[in-house]
C-alpha cells in the first residue's frame, strides 16, 4: 500500500502534535471547583442518609427522651426558669446539643474511615483544593446536624406542653449554623489526628460531651457560683447555646454585656482559628499521606 498517494493538509500537524501536560503540581481548574466540591458533599450526604434511622432519627429519640425525663422530674409544679417554663428553656438547648453532637461525628468519621479502610486516596487525588475540601465535609456535617435538629424540632412540637415556636429566627438560624460548623471544624480535626475509632471516640467522651453537658443546656448559668460563671463563660458551645436559645424564647440567662453580639463574635472567632489549624493539617499532609 506504499503506492497510494498520501494526503496531506496544512492543519494535520495541530492535531498530530502531543497536547502539551501542566508541570506537577500546577492546577488546571484556576477557579472554584463547584462540581468537585458538589460532588464530594452529595457522596458525604448520602453516606450518612443511607443509614438515617441511625443518623438523624435515633440521635431525635434519644434527645426526645432527655427532655421527657427531665420535665417529668424537674419542671412540674410549675416552675420557671428565666421567667420561661422549664420545658421551654430545656428544649433549644437539647436541640442545639444534639445538632452539635451529630456535626461532630459526622465531620469525625469522613476521613478516619478512609484511613481505616485505605480508601484515603479518594479524598486525596480528586482536582480539590484543600480548602474545597473542607468546605464540602463541613457543609455536609452541617446538613446532618440542621437535619437532626428539625427532626427534633418536629418531635418536640408535637409534645405536649413544650413550646418551641422561635421568637427570632434570624438567631436560630446563625446560631445553629456557627455552632454546627464549630463542632464540623473540630471532627475533621480529630479525623486527621485519630488513627482508629476509640481516638474519635476519647475526643467525643472527654471533650465534646462534657463541653456540651456543662454550657447550661440544663440550668441557667447566673445561678451558678461566680468561679463556675467564670468556667462556663470560657465554653465555647455555651454561647452556641445561649444564642440559640435565645432564638426561641426570647431572652438569655447571661450577665455578659450584649451578650447576643459577643457570643456572634466569639463563634466567629473560634470558627476562623478551627478553619485555620484545618486547613494547615490537610495542607501539610499530617497523618494523611505516606
Amino acid at each position: 500500500m506504499n503506492d497510494q498517494p498520501q494526503i496531506s493538509r496544512p492543519d494535520s500537524s495541530k492535531f498530530a502534535a502531543t497536547p502539551p501536560f501542566a508541570e506537577p503540581g500546577v492546577p488546571h481548574i484556576r477557579t472554584l471547583n463547584v462540581p468537585g466540591m458538589q460532588a464530594l458533599y452529595v457522596k458525604e450526604v448520602r453516606r450518612f442518609f443511607k443509614v438515617q434511622l441511625q443518623t438523624i432519627w435515633a440521635p431525635a429519640i434519644t434527645t426526645l427522651l432527655f427532655l421527657v425525663i427531665f420535665t417529668v422530674a424537674l419542671g412540674g409544679a410549675g416552675r420557671e426558669v428565666i421567667g420561661v417554663p422549664f420545658a421551654d428553656f430545656i428544649a433549644p438547648g437539647l436541640i442545639m446539643m444534639a445538632m452539635l453532637q451529630n456535626s461532630f461525628a459526622n465531620a469525625s468519621f469522613s476521613l478516619l474511615v478512609g484511613k481505616i479502610q485505605g480508601t484515603i486516596v479518594d479524598y486525596l487525588m480528586p482536582p480539590l483544593a484543600v480548602g474545597e475540601l473542607i468546605i464540602a465535609l463541613v457543609g455536609a456535617a452541617i446538613t446532618r446536624a440542621l437535619l437532626v435538629g428539625l427532626a427534633l424540632w418536629l418531635a418536640m412540637s408535637l409534645w405536649p406542653g413544650v413550646s418551641v415556636m422561635p421568637n427570632h429566627l434570624w438567631a436560630v438560624v446563625v446560631f445553629g449554623v456557627l455552632g454546627a460548623s464549630m463542632l464540623g471544624f473540630l471532627g475533621l480535626i480529630t479525623s486527621v489526628w485519630a488513627e482508629k475509632f476509640d481516638h474519635a471516640a476519647a475526643v467525643t467522651n472527654f471533650v465534646v460531651t462534657p463541653l456540651a453537658l456543662l454550657s447550661g443546656t440544663f440550668y441557667s448559668v447566673d445561678r451558678l457560683a461566680p468561679w463556675f460563671q467564670t468556667v462556663a463563660h470560657g465554653n465555647p458551645v455555651y454561647y452556641a447555646i445561649m444564642g440559640f436559645r435565645y432564638g426561641f424564647i426570647g431572652t438569655v440567662d447571661s450577665t455578659i454585656v450584649n451578650p447576643i453580639l459577643t457570643a456572634i463574635l466569639v463563634l466567629v472567632g473560634v470558627n476562623i482559628a478551627l478553619g485555620l489549624l484545618t486547613y494547615r493539617l490537610l495542607a501539610s499532609g499530617w497523618k494523611l499521606k505516606a
